[in-house]
């Protein structure tokens, strides 16, 4: 139970509780974007799609704009929601995250990227980075969606 939010509710009784975290699989001109994640952070050196930790006064939906934002200085116009992935078991995760991932249409650049990633790279989809090279399982939401994208 490392690094989850530990609660006391009203009753005194306590709990062990998963973080809610917003993935945006960014598409533009038929090419997905990958931020190449920072030494620093989990999963370092590892590709993945963006997304992170909803804020208190925010909506899922938002913050996978905000990370957008944040992560690759992309605005971006959602789609639509590709996959709740609440798996206890999820791979390279500390935090049993619940991930609400989305699909989102990359728009103009008109942020600077923060200092969480160390490349940001569009790629067309015969073109990705080997699955193990991918941070937790970032790779399997990606072939979800060309999956879904297929039909």
């Amino acid at each position: 139970q490392t690094n989850m939010i530990r609660c006391q509710f009203e009753n005194e009784n306590k709990a062990s509780l998963r973080h809610v975290v917003a993935d945006v699989i960014i598409i533009k001109n038929k090419q997905i974007l990958l931020v190449k994640r920072a030494p620093h952070l989990i999963n370092g050196g590892r590709y993945a799609i963006v997304g992170g930790f909803v804020d208190r006064d925010e909506t899922v939906e938002q913050a996978a704009v905000r990370e957008a934002m944040e992560e690759t200085g992309y605005e971006v116009k959602i789609q639509k929601l590709l996959q709740v992935n609440d798996s206890p078991n999820r791979p390279q995760e500390d935090r049993q995250n619940i991930a609400f991932v989305y699909v989102a249409e990359g728009l103009e650049q008109t942020g600077k990227p923060d200092n969480e990633s160390t490349e940001i790279n569009w790629y067309d989809f015969d073109k990705l980075p080997p699955k193990e090279q991918f941070a937790f399982d970032h790779y399997d939401a990606v072939l979800l969606y060309l999956k879904t994208a297929m039909n």
